[in-house]
């Protein structure tokens, strides 16, 4: 085996095994329940703006008017 090759392999395992130590000295092991509360609140607020959207009359009617369309042209 080539001996840069070698090195460099030793070195990228090493500074591999370090940062693996450093992430599980920490003490964190994923989201609080306050940031499960954030996030969930977010998804909702996102959730009804996007059915506001959806349910608005200029969509529903693009959407008429598209499958509309898309029928006429199989007939």
């Amino acid at each position: 085996m080539d001996e840069g090759r070698r090195t460099g392999t030793t070195s990228l395992r090493a500074a591999l095994a370090r940062r693996w130590a450093q992430a599980r000295a920490t003490d964190e092991e994923g989201m609080s329940t306050a940031e499960y509360a954030v996030g969930t609140v977010a998804a909702c607020a996102f959730a009804a703006v996007l059915y506001q959207v959806v349910t608005g009359g200029s969509v529903v009617a693009a959407l008429g008017d598209l499958v509309e369309s898309a029928l006429s042209t199989l007939a």
